[in-house]
């Protein structure tokens, strides 16, 4: 789902191999062992940084040491650097995290620096129109991710982190996207995928998932009907750029009583009509 209640999707990581201070994929570990251009302490900060992806809660030293089998005094370095270049944060406890400053490189490389400042006015036309918080996210290899939010004007309302990650195959904005990408990256995105079951509503086959995506571009938005947690609706549509790519989706979360199946067309419609205006902005007329 797009919610604040949003499950974090399973991770699978490749095995790691460490052999001293230098780790590498097991998958590449011969492609990095023979390339003449490896530079170790850039590979080691690049697994500091994947390895903290699925540490949301922080690591310290210790523990990075200890799960990635790098020396104490590597990782103290490569932290610090990370620190002091605004890639990371520490907490009190001494733990690290990501910041948002790889959020916002990954905002920025789709094409327009005020992207996110030229969709909030709008979210907050949407919001206020249905109430309810409004999102927006874009496709980050093969999850979803929560770039920015307008909350809801309800006493009870749904709230989510930037950066907050997203199945792809039970989420409305990942749907919305997903069904208007060229078919051969589709195709890249899909193939392989787990249809990780959530509850009774989760789409679970590629078949079914096919449909799904094939329904979202007849009507023009993607609904998540509590497939990954019960009593929570979403509605999301595509934002496209000139060039009529997706690169984004707004979508709006709700407890299933304010958001019910009788009324997904006419929010559905809404939404869509939010999404085209950013979409506009972004030089998108065709069809609009």
């Amino acid at each position: 789902m797009g919610g604040a209640f949003c499950v974090h999707s399973s991770q699978w990581m490749t095995p790691i191999r460490y052999y001293g201070d230098d780790c590498v994929s097991e998958e590449k570990k011969e492609t990095f062992k023979d390339s003449r251009y490896k530079v170790p302490n850039l590979e080691r900060a690049l697994v500091i940084m994947e390895h903290l992806i699925d540490c949301p809660e922080g690591q310290t030293v210790t523990e990075l040491t200890d799960r990635l089998g790098l020396s104490k005094n590597s990782v103290f370095r490569i932290t610090m650097t990370l620190l002091g270049h605004g890639y990371i944060v520490r907490d009190e406890q001494k733990r690290f995290s990501l910041s948002k400053k790889l959020l916002l490189m990954g905002c920025r490389s789709m094409g327009e620096n005020s992207f996110i400042e030229q969709s909030l006015d709008v979210m907050r036309l949407c919001r206020d129109e249905i109430m309810e918080s409004v999102f927006i996210g874009t496709l980050i290899e093969n999850e979803g991710v929560v770039i920015e939010q307008v909350l809801g004007s309800h006493p009870f309302k749904f709230s989510i982190d930037s950066g907050h990650r997203m199945p792809l195959h039970c989420s409305a904005p990942c749907k919305a996207m997903l069904a208007y990408l060229p078919d051969s990256e589709q195709r890249r995105l899909l193939t392989g995928y787990r249809f990780k079951r959530f509850n009774e509503n989760t789409i679970t086959t590629r078949k079914a998932f096919d449909l799904e995506l094939e329904d979202v571009k007849a009507r023009g938005f993607a609904l998540d009907r509590a497939e990954q947690v019960h009593g929570t609706h979403c509605i999301g549509a595509p934002v496209f750029n000139q060039y009529g790519y997706p690169i984004a989706a707004i979508w709006t979360t709700g407890p299933s009583d304010r958001l019910p199946k009788t009324q997904f067309k006419k929010i559905g419609k809404t939404i869509r009509s939010y999404a085209d205006m950013i979409s506009r902005r972004m030089g998108f007329e065709a069809m609009i």
